[in-house]
């Protein structure tokens, strides 16, 4: 299994044939959920990139807008002035040449300028529905994309969350995604899906999708899970700190790598990649 990104270049592919892949968070914003202000200077930022990357990640997600519940939306340029000094500063330093950033964004704008500043994928939480431009400059441009879905935007998707059947329309979802993209010019293999857990969903939602995520792949295209510290676990588990949440999130991440999820958005960079590899030891064992 093969998601592609930037044509070309030495970070052209992501093999996730055997071995899952950490995608570490990097939140340059003053009011993300779980470290909302903690990189919000570039020294910082870069602190803690090197730390991940140490860690195991091999892909940096730079977001410069909060999309947790009830986040208000921020300029173009108040966004490229947060993300673009992190991913220039990444791209200068050679220990990063082998690490994929990507920029989490809904914005063709923002997109298009951090991908010129060394950005080799596009993360877009509204499934590249926000902006009309922006399968067309992913197209151009080759880039990996994560297309997520999410039911409303962050100031109304949890405000009356519905569905008949949740995991049967996010198929049909990222079905249509799939088509549409593709028939823009963004090649199937640089195409990849999240199931948006939290975004337009109540708790129920979510745990069928946990409980089905070896269903949501469309066409063989791998699945990212992002459930890193969200507030699930905080109402189930009654855990208010999203810090303490860390433990649930690592269960989910091993029980979504048993089922075939190779793409993990997290925090926590070590203690996910820990248990990846462990999982993926017992995986080796039961079925050699």
């Amino acid at each position: 299994m093969i998601w592609r990104t930037r044509k070309n270049e030495k970070r052209g592919a992501i093999d996730l044939s055997s071995s899952a892949v950490v995608m570490g968070i990097l939140n340059v914003t003053p009011d993300s959920f779980s470290d909302g202000g903690e990189f919000s200077t570039l020294e910082l930022a870069m602190i803690r990139a090197q730390k991940m990357r140490d860690e195991g990640a091999h892909i940096i997600d730079v977001g410069g807008e909060s999309t947790r519940p009830g986040a208000v939306a921020v300029s173009v340029h108040e966004e490229l002035a947060r993300v673009l000094p992190v991913i220039l500063a990444l791209r200068s330093l050679v220990e990063f040449d082998d690490i994929y950033i990507s920029v989490d964004t809904s914005k063709s704008a923002v997109a298009c300028e951090a991908i010129k500043a060394g950005a080799d994928i596009v993360n877009d939480v509204s499934g590249f529905t926000a902006d009309q431009q922006m399968a067309v400059v992913c197209a151009a441009e080759g880039v990996g994309v994560v297309v997520m879905h999410m039911q409303g935007t962050p100031e109304t998707m949890q405000d009356d969350p519905s569905y008949e059947d949740v995991v049967d329309e996010l198929g049909r979802f990222f079905a249509e995604r799939l088509k549409t993209l593709t028939d823009a010019g963004i090649a199937k293999e640089c195409i990849i899906f999240d199931p948006g857990i939290g975004f337009g969903k109540t708790d129920a939602h979510s745990l069928e999708l946990l409980a089905n995520i070896g269903e949501l792949s469309v066409s063989g295209r791998p699945v990212l899970l992002g459930v890193s510290r969200k507030s699930i676990f905080g109402r189930l588990l009654e855990i208010e700190n999203p810090i303490e949440r860390d433990a649930a999130t690592i269960a989910m991440t091993t029980l979504a790598r048993r089922n075939g999820c190779m793409l993990h958005r997290v925090h926590n960079v070590k203690g996910n990649h820990d248990a990846l590899k462990m999982t993926e030891r017992l995986i080796a064992v039961t079925t050699r």
